[in-house]
């Protein structure tokens, strides 16, 4: 899997690092799948046995992060035998894994690619309220081996519809708001009184059945795990907070259509918000206050936010779309690049990995044809761990991936 030169230098271009400021003429130095340094042209000294890329009249960022995903485990052009992304036959499916339904070859990832699109959290559905454990990895790779970059997450659940929807057409618990929050509340409480019964039997010597959807639960409640919302409307992210607190966990809101109604509440709390999608209808009654007002209005208020498409509810290579439509609705630009980088990336702790072109970080690098946020650029060239793994053929008009599958020869 290794690129044959280690070392390489995009030189000569409109370098944004995102947590920085913008160079223009600068180089991004990439050494073994990591960035080596970042600055001007002048500044970083380049090896002589660097393979030099020129940049000069593009945009140089790092890859955008999709937080909230689908990606591999509902796959496009499948159905349903292409969909892994709900074990809807438990509501506390906290044992089940989202990497064990990936499949890389799905023509998902390489729209990723072209959507200058790197990382992804991939996570469950939102049928169960406990969906499962997520998993982040990159949008290229031959096997989900290769992709990984950070296997413990968070945990997915859901409030609100979905949830009571899938289990009332079933006639069990959960049929309402109020059976969906005290399937999570049971679940912690059986999970609280398990870890101390563990540490009670690892006191004493004794041997001790392990249940592997406790012990995924304990690891929330230890804050190993962040706890990753499924939410759409305002009062269910209030009851988000409230099981929060109850329990002591990490709270991330996903979706959060509309957190803008309870935005100073949010920020007062410090919830981070993985915002959207922002192009569906208002299909359902949780989504009649959406908005592309929304990310602004948050973001104003003081609550960090990140945009996702939910792919495959909006094609993943749309997500610089949202966010440029989210600008001219009030977004500030430089928060909008944010929330597709660093954002995501520190509200999950993965920000020593990913989310910026910053030293150490792991050579996520895409080349545009100039500003993302104006919708006439494109990725041109996308580099993944330091790897060119997408360029764009301006003679045919098309993207060319590089080739996952093994070739004899």
């Amino acid at each position: 899997m290794s690129d044959k030169a280690q070392v390489k230098a995009i030189v000569g271009g409109y370098v944004v690092p995102v947590d920085g400021d913008p160079i223009d003429g600068g180089t991004v130095l990439i050494e073994n799948g990591k960035i080596a340094a970042v600055g001007t042209d002048a500044d970083v000294d380049v090896p002589d046995d660097a393979e030099l890329i020129d940049a000069a009249g593009s945009w140089v960022l790092p890859g955008f992060i999709d937080a909230h995903a689908h990606l591999g485990v509902h796959e496009d052009g499948e159905g349903w035998s292409g969909n892994d992304t709900n074990e809807m036959t438990d509501p506390n499916g906290a044992r089940f894994r989202a990497i064990d339904g990936i499949d890389p070859y799905e023509p998902g990832f390489d729209d990723a690619l072209a959507g200058g699109v790197t990382s992804v959290v991939i996570k469950p559905g939102s049928g169960n309220p406990i969906g499962g454990q997520t998993i982040g990895v990159k949008t290229w790779g031959r096997t989900v081996l290769d992709m990984i970059f950070a296997e413990g997450v968070s945990v997915k659940s859901a409030l609100g519809e979905n949830p009571k929807r899938v289990y009332g057409e079933k006639k069990q618990t959960p049929s309402t708001r109020l059976g969906v929050a005290s399937t999570i509340r049971d679940a912690f409480t059986a999970a609280r009184n398990y870890a101390a019964q563990r540490e009670h039997a690892a006191g004493e010597g004794k041997p001790f059945d392990v249940d592997l959807t406790k012990e995924t639960l304990a690891k929330v409640l230890d804050g190993e795990l962040y706890w990753d919302q499924h939410v759409h409307r305002a009062d269910d992210m209030v009851t988000a907070i409230r099981l929060a607190d109850e329990f002591g966990y990490k709270l991330v809101i996903n979706h959060g259509t509309e957190g803008h109604l309870i935005a100073d509440l949010l920020a007062e709390r410090d919830v981070p918000v993985i915002l959207g999608p922002l192009f569906t209808t208002k299909s359902k009654v949780e989504l009649r206050n959406r908005t592309l007002r929304a990310p602004g209005i948050l973001a104003r208020a003081g609550v960090r936010i990140a945009i996702t498409t939910d792919h495959p509810v909006v094609p993943i290579n749309f997500l610089v779309y949202q966010a440029a439509l989210s600008v001219k609705d009030g977004l500030d630009p430089e928060t909008a690049l944010k929330a597709l980088t660093v954002n995501p990336a520190a509200m999950l702790d993965l920000d020593d990995q990913v989310g910026s072109l910053k030293p150490g970080l792991d050579a996520d690098v895409v080349i545009w044809s100039g500003d993302p946020l104006d919708v006439m650029n494109r990725a041109m060239r996308v580099f993944v761990r330091g790897r060119e793994v997408y360029h764009f053929d301006e003679a045919t008009g098309v993207g060319v991936t590089e080739e996952r599958r093994y070739r004899e020869g």
